[in-house]
Order: structure tokens, then C-alpha cells, then sequence
């Protein structure tokens, strides 16, 4: 195992130096009480066309009285300046730390004019990990997030927070005030047990109830700061911090709310009557003018969800639906469900648009991270952790207690321009970019691979939770993270040289366009040794039409076929 000064090292280095933009994000939030088990869940998707799909890893520490922490924007890399650091900060794995505090982010945007303030330091990048280094519980994160901001002032613009421990999930929404004013205007609200709720580049939350700090917590000018610029006039029981802060519009439906739509299609049957919203046509009405066919904030599934449940939410591209990408001419002859940018295009002066799914090519990493609390801390949490698209993406157990990342993983080992053969990152996307060229046969070989070991994970997490929880419990904590760390280093770099193999078998079969034939799971050969004609799969039927109907006779055989 590497020392942990050296990965301590290595995060620093990744603080200063790496640059990325992760504004395209999907969360979705599970209670409780919506889970087969009764853990907690949120799932993240890092997804920029410029960032490694890399896990973090910030030690725990002891600081002397005095101690500053640099503080880097995490989409660029600038200095923003510093901060004190407490006496002692947490272990953090990713985006969850020891104590099982799980966080994760969707940038909406918001008012232009809230966007930049002058001398401020926490983006928000910075604030999910210096939280999680700070903070044990949920309530806890929001109350750092929000004491950070409001000292030193709040660098990016609206964002949507979710966060989780082993026993609530919030939503915590954010904007900045601009200049001339330090700190930022917000509201965090707990998903209420036995519901799932979801974000995606688009502010939730409307309404929300003025006194119940049970479930309900916002800042003191949430709704004078508004008032006081003009931009609201009613009742502060009728107040929206969306339709306020972040007014929707057509890219706000049919680009962000309509991936929550379709991750809650998976689980509810309740989402017909909000198609058209989720299409792009955004209704409004009443004394504010506010829309009147939003989704709801939350839903309850139609059944309690697994894990796995949960990593299919992250798996869609709008299949079965009437955005279903694999559906129109831009799919290909093979069924793509992905569309390279830009996300809208003219023709003839008039602007149409791509579809912005859940699942998407430019994924850096995302995760579901499991709060259980029923165990430890240390091993309650597992952060599962996948590189590249998320939906053909492997996702391995990282227990949140341990000590040492995988190489597979490791900052520092290769990045956007640096091909590295022991990265997952890197292999990951040799197997996705091979199948992209002939997506709806290879997609299946992928799957196979994807489920055999997702489900051997599932298999093993509860007996490796008994041994672990064991150790704790009659050994010492120690012997318990030691034992966690060698199952999840060892499951990641394993699955990573397990992909690297898939990525061979793909170049095999699907070498020139043909496939090789296949028998009891191995390629077929002759007799004599050679392998038999492969199978001319050629295009389907309306692909073929498509193409007489561009180019009329140009390609018309006249005359005698040879």
C-alpha cells in the first residue's frame, strides 16, 4: 500500500493543477424509507468534457492553531485564496467521508447578475470538499456550507447540493448575492422518508414551509433579498426560490427537469401528465406568473429500490419515452442513444436541439454513494465508484473507511491528455468508444461483463460487511479499515484489468465491421484451424431506405448485378 503522505501529496498537486468543468450534472436522492434495506442513497454524475475521472482521497488530520488551507476553484484550478483549518479534519473518499456524509451537486445557474462577487472565496467545488472534511451529519454539512459562504463569500454561481447521511437526505439550494454583497441567499429542505427526489442543472425547490426547521431550513433574507431587488411582490407563503432565483424556461425543462422526469419514469408510474413539461413546454399562470406544470420536488416509487435499482436510474437515455434517443435518424444504423455536441444546431436559421440525457458520453466519474446505519461508520458507507459513461460504467464497492485508492484511481495517474495504462479512466473509455461505432450489438457484450461483476459486488458486500463489522468489534478499528481498504483496492484494479480484457475480446469480434462467429463462448474455428467466414452484419432495412431517399439513383445498380 502507498503511504498516505504520498496520497496526500497527490490531492494537493490535483487541487492546484487540475482544471475542470462539471456543469452538467444529475443527482437523484433516496430516503430511507424508499430503499429495500433502509439505507440512504444519492447518486452523482461528474459530467464535463474535461474532466479525469479520478477518486479523491483527503486523509484525516490534525492541524496546528493557525493552520490555512489553500482554497482552488474546482472547475479551473484558480487561487481563490485561504482559510483557517479546524483542529482536525475528516477522511474523505470522493464525495463521502468516515462518518458516512455524502455530497453531491448540480449547477443551475440562475440570475447573471448573481453570478460574480467580488473577493470571494468558496466555489462550490470547494465547499463539498472542505464540508465533508468538517462535518459528521447532513444538518451539520448545511450549517458549514452556509457559515463558509457567508464568511468568505460564495465564488460560483446557483447550485443545487445534495447531501446524506445514514439517516436524512437534503437538498440544499444556493446563489450567490452578487456584488456588493457577501455571503448567498438559500434554502434546504429534507426529502421526506419513503420518497425519492431528484436535480439536474435546474433549481427544485418552489415553495416551502416558512416554520418547520425540522425539515425546512433557509437563510433569514432568502426572500427580503428578492424582495428588495424587485424581483418579488407576493406573500412570502407564496415565495418560489426557483421560479425567483432561477426562473425555468425551455432548456431548463427539456435539457435538465426532463432527466429527473426519466429517472423517476423508473420507478413511478406517475409521470405521464408531466411529458409536456419535460419536452419543453413550460406553462404559466397566477398572480406571479410562475409555471404551473413543474414536477413535483419528490415521488414515492411505486416499489422500495435496490442499489442497483438506483445505478439504473443513472443508466438511461430516455428508452420507451417519446425523447427515447434511440429512436430517430441521429441514433445511426446502430441505435446510439448519444449525440455529439453542441447540444442545439441551425438548419435553415431555425435552432433544434440534441437530447441531454442522464447518461451521457462526457462523464468524468459518478457514483451512488450508500449510507447504512446499521454498521459502523467506517464500513456503513460505500461509495460505489464508476469512471466514463454511466451507463457502461462499472460500479465497485469503495468503503468509505478506507485508507489507501486503488491505482486504477489514483489522482495523478494519467489525466485528460495523458494516457495511462493503469488507469480505469482510460480503459473505460477504450471499451465505449469502440462500441460507440456499433453500439446496439456491442452494448449487449458490455452488459454481460457490467452485470457479472455488479452483481458478484452485491453478493459479496454483505459478507464482507460481517467480517469487517467483526474485526471492528473484536479486534480494533484499525484492523477493520485495513481489511476494507485490501477488499476495495483489490475489487477496482481487478475490474479495471477485467475491463481491459472486454476491451480485447470487442477488437476481436467486431474487427472491419464483421462479427466473429462464437460457440460455447469461445470464437469458432475450423477444422483446419482458420476461423470461418464472419457474419456480414450489414445495416437494417430503414438505414438502407434512408440512404436511397438522400442520394435518389447515384447509387442504383444499372444494368447486371455482379
Amino acid at each position: 500500500m502507498k503511504k498516505i503522505s504520498t496520497i496526500g501529496v497527490l490531492v494537493f498537486v490535483f487541487l492546484m493543477t487540475n482544471y475542470q468543468i462539471s456543469n452538467g450534472c444529475t443527482n437523484f436522492l433516496v430516503t430511507k424509507g424508499a430503499s429495500i434495506d433502509g439505507s440512504t442513497m444519492i447518486t452523482y454524475a461528474a459530467d464535463s468534457h474535461t474532466l479525469y475521472g479520478e477518486l479523491y482521497f483527503q486523509p484525516a488530520q490534525d492541524h496546528p492553531a493557525g493552520t490555512m488551507r489553500d482554497i482552488y476553484e474546482w472547475d479551473t484550478g484558480k487561487f481563490l485564496g485561504k482559510i483557517p483549518q479546524p483542529t482536525h479534519t475528516y477522511s474523505v473518499i470522493g464525495n463521502m467521508n468516515e462518518f458516512q456524509l455524502a455530497i453531491g451537486e448540480t449547477t443551475y445557474g440562475g440570475r447573471s447578475e448573481l453570478g460574480s462577487q467580488k473577493g470571494a472565496i468558496m466555489d462550490y467545488g470547494s465547499l463539498i470538499y472542505v464540508t465533508l472534511q468538517r462535518a459528521k451529519t447532513a444538518r451539520e454539512a448545511i450549517k458549514v456550507m452556509t457559515g463558509l459562504v457567508e464568511e468568505f463569500g460564495y465564488y460560483s454561481s446557483g447550485e443545487s447540493f445534495s447531501i446524506a447521511d445514514s439517516e436524512e437526505v437534503w437538498i440544499l439550494e444556493l446563489i450567490g448575492k452578487g456584488e456588493g454583497e457577501k455571503g448567498a441567499v438559500w434554502v434546504a429542505v429534507k426529502v421526506p422518508d419513503g420518497y425519492i427526489s431528484g436535480h439536474a442543472n435546474q433549481a427544485r425547490i418552489t415553495t416551502f414551509p416558512l416554520n418547520d426547521s425540522d425539515n425546512c431550513i433557509y437563510a433569514k433574507d432568502v426572500i427580503t433579498f428578492a424582495q428588495n431587488k424587485g424581483w418579488y411582490k407576493g406573500e412570502a407563503k407564496d415565495f418560489s426560490f426557483s421560479d425567483v432565483y432561477a426562473p425555468v424556461d425551455f432548456g431548463g425543462a427539456r435539457f435538465c427537469d426532463a432527466r429527473v422526469w426519466a429517472g423517476f419514469n423508473k420507478v413511478t408510474s406517475g409521470m405521464d401528465e408531466f411529458t409536456a413539461y419535460a419536452m419543453g413546454k413550460v406553462e404559466h399562470g397566477g398572480e406571479n406568473n410562475f409555471p404551473t406544470n413543474r414536477m413535483p420536488l419528490w415521488i414515492k416509487p411505486d416499489k422500495k429500490v435496490s442499489v442497483q435499482d438506483v445505478m439504473g436510474m443513472m443508466r438511461d437515455h430516455f428508452e420507451g419515452t417519446e425523447l427515447d434517443m434511440t429512436k430517430d435518424v441521429g441514433a445511426g444504423p446502430y441505435g446510439l442513444p448519444y449525440r455529439w455536441r453542441g447540444l442545439t444546431w441551425k438548419v435553415d436559421s431555425v435552432e433544434y436541439c440534441n437530447e441531454r440525457a442522464i447518461s451521457t458520453q462526457q462523464t468524468g466519474f459518478s457514483f451512488v454513494a450508500q449510507c447504512r446505519n446499521w454498521l459502523p461508520d467506517a464500513i456503513g458507507g460505500i461509495l460505489w465508484f464508476g469512471v466514463d459513461d454511466a451507463s457502461s460504467t462499472c460500479y465497485v464497492p469503495m468503503y468509505c473507511g478506507i485508507t489507501e485508492i486503488p491505482e486504477c484511481f489514483t489522482v495523478g495517474n494519467g489525466d485528460m491528455i495523458t494516457f495511462s495504462e493503469t488507469a480505469a479512466f482510460w480503459t473505460f473509455n477504450q471499451v465505449t468508444n469502440f462500441a460507440y461505432s456499433r453500439y446496439n450489438d456491442m452494448i449487449k457484450d458490455v452488459q454481460v461483463v457490467q452485470n457479472e461483476l455488479e452483481n458478484k459486488f452485491v453478493s459479496y458486500v454483505p459478507v464482507i460487511d460481517k467480517a469487517a463489522e467483526t474485526l471492528y468489534n473484536t479486534v480494533n478499528e484499525t484492523q477493520a479499515r485495513k481489511f476494507i481498504t485490501e477488499y476495495s483496492v483489490n475489487e477496482a484494479n481487478n475490474m479495471t484489468a477485467r475491463w481491459k480484457q472486454l476491451g480485447q475480446y470487442l477488437l476481436v469480434k467486431y474487427l472491419d465491421g464483421n462479427i466473429k462467429r462464437e460457440k460455447d463462448g469461445k470464437f469458432e474455428r475450423t477444422e483446419f484451424g482458420m476461423p470461418p467466414s464472419p457474419i456480414f452484419a450489414g445495416y437494417p432495412a430503414w438505414w438502407y431506405k434512408a440512404i436511397v431517399h438522400s442520394t435518389g439513383e447515384h447509387l442504383k445498380v444499372i444494368g447486371e448485378s455482379h
